[in-house]
């Protein structure tokens, strides 16, 4: 693995990088990878679904850090992850973002990691949406009414893309590719002062 230098832009500051099921998953981790390369320090928070599609091992071996996928606190620690994660967090990334955990955000539901997480933010720390789904849900007036939701309260959204997806179908809905999340992530952080430098 390749150790970041004192000298790499993101010395200092934490990402909450949350991965929601999708076949996009496999890309969370390539995007985790570039976030330690660039000096972030990477925390992951997975849904149940993501791990349907790819494995917290991953990410762990990735940013050689703890990877959560529970609401429930282990009973050796008595902070709330919701509540701890967000706040040492300088940006939430969701990438993929599904329709799912859109509507769940735009609605207040909080009845997973990821969902509650976002609910505590509590201007904690900004939030980056990256949405990944089939065109017709990407399409659907019910998403982009919780999408125009979610960017009212001032998170920022990335994409998606045009192309190939996993249906068999090309159009709207891609994962914005690993390159433009990074640097929208980038951007993001570099505008802020890190909660904790390196």
């Amino acid at each position: 693995m390749i150790q970041p230098s004192n000298e790499t832009p993101l010395s200092g500051y934490r990402v909450l990088l949350c991965v929601t099921g999708g076949i996009a998953c496999y890309k969370a981790a390539d995007l985790a990878s570039k976030l330690v390369q660039a000096g972030a320090g990477v925390s992951v928070a997975m849904t149940d679904a993501a791990r349907e599609f790819i494995t917290p091992q991953t990410f762990q071996a990735l940013t050689r850090e703890p990877v959560f996928v529970s609401l429930w606190a282990d009973a050796k620690d008595a902070n709330p992850k919701h509540i701890s994660l967000t706040e040492r967090s300088d940006l939430m990334v969701i990438a993929p973002a599904t329709a799912n955990i859109i509507g769940k955000i735009a609605g207040g539901i909080a009845d997973d990691l990821v969902s509650t997480m976002v609910m505590a933010t509590g201007g904690a720390c900004d939030v980056l949406i990256a949405p990944a789904m089939n065109s017709r849900m990407w399409q659907s007036p019910a998403l982009q009414a919780n999408l125009a939701k979610v960017k009212s309260w001032g998170m920022h959204t990335v994409g998606p893309a045009d192309g190939y997806l996993a249906c068999g179908t090309s159009g709207p809905g891609r994962l914005a590719d690993v390159k433009a999340i990074f640097n929208e992530t980038k951007a993001l952080l570099l505008n802020t002062k890190p909660k904790n430098r390196a």
